[in-house]
């Protein structure tokens, strides 16, 4: 079934626990795969593209690189067991101590001082030290922290110049999931074992996709 309306897909995400934005490996289990394609980057109101700005502001969905490396809305009941399955039960400090978290992650979350912070990508981006003359793989790292749960996308806004005038296409804010989501449910998450979270998740994601196999839905969640 074609869906045409936000309020459509806001339903299939709580539904489902969590879905992605474009196909993966799990076929037609995404947005993309329930939707009209000739609707996508237009000026038309039933464009997901656009419906993707407003679901990040919603208090009870979450949006980020999550699942392969791709955007995904993730329900607020099923984002702490993503945390705590993902985060094997670290804070992102603990992660890094153990030499679990790279230097160039590192470099990220000193940037997010406290809850209030919420930073426009090339921001993070240029205050992390990343550039021509430093740090390389910038998208790969700020994916590789929306993967393990520690960033979220907060908001799309467009850039903004000294002056306080907006310009251009707007951009990924990001904030730290505890700031969006509230620490306690991340917190009262890690008291289940991971192994637990991934078989909620799992479950949730067999009875979304039931022609999906077992190995397939390892590969999907890993």
């Amino acid at each position: 079934m074609m869906i045409q309306t936000i309020e459509q897909l806001r339903t299939i995400i709580h539904d489902c626990g969590f879905i992605p934005l474009f196909d993966g490996s799990i076929g037609g289990f995404s947005v993309q795969a329930i939707t009209r394609p000739y609707v996508w980057w237009t000026d038309r109101d039933d464009d997901p593209w656009k419906w993707r700005t407003e679901l990040c502001r919603d208090s009870d969905i979450v949006y980020g690189k999550f699942f392969e490396k791709k955007a995904a809305f993730v329900s607020l009941n099923y984002f702490p067991a993503l945390a705590n399955y993902r985060r094997d039960g670290y804070d992102f400090d603990s992660r890094y101590e153990d030499a679990k978290a790279s230097h160039r992650e590192k470099l990220i979350m000193d940037l997010f001082t406290d809850d209030d912070t919420c930073l426009p990508s090339y921001i993070i981006k240029k205050n992390a030290g990343f550039g021509k003359d430093g740090e390389k793989g910038y998208e790969g790292t700020i994916t590789n922290l929306q993967s393990e749960t520690y960033l979220v996308v907060d908001k799309f806004d467009q850039k903004v110049k000294k002056n306080g005038e907006k310009y251009g296409w707007e951009v990924s804010y990001f904030k730290t999931a505890e700031a969006v989501i509230g620490s306690e449910l991340i917190a009262d998450a890690y008291e289940t074992p991971p192994e637990l979270s991934f078989e909620i998740l799992a479950d949730k994601l067999a009875k979304s996709c039931p022609n999906a196999t077992r190995a397939t839905i390892e590969h999907f969640l890993k």
